[in-house]
């Protein structure tokens, strides 16, 4: 018992700065501030109007360019085939700085080309 305790005190210092990071299906931002010079409301009002207006097959390429950096993203290869799907905040429950999956739409890409939006898409197609 007496070594345990020896060996714990003398790693600590080595723990100190070591942080370990576990994602569980959450973004997390500081909404408090500006997110490119808009609120959380008014980010998500962008990007839902930005879906909405997206044409179906659109390339891939395009569509990012327009929005910013997806809260997720995922890649899947299904029989030869890869599906993207990107998920952006379009409708918080909560205004706690914290995004889910189920805040967010999904766009999802087959070969580089806009398939489907929304949760019902990502069930057709994975």
């Amino acid at each position: 018992m007496k070594k345990l305790l020896i060996a714990a005190l003398l790693a600590t210092p080595f723990l100190s700065g070591c942080i370990v990071a576990v994602s569980d299906g959450e973004a997390e931002y500081g909404w408090n501030s500006k997110h490119n010079g808009k609120n959380w409301q008014e980010h998500q009002k962008s990007n839902r109007e930005k879906i909405a207006n997206l044409p179906n097959g659109a390339e891939y390429k395009s569509v990012i360019k327009q929005f910013d950096t997806p809260d997720f993203s995922e890649l899947v290869n299904k029989g030869g085939t890869v599906f993207q799907i990107l998920y952006f905040s379009t409708n918080s429950k909560h205004s706690d700085g914290k995004i889910t999956k189920d805040e967010c739409t999904p766009l999802v890409f087959k070969a580089g080309k806009l398939i489907g939006i929304g949760q019902s898409a990502v069930i057709e197609y994975l």
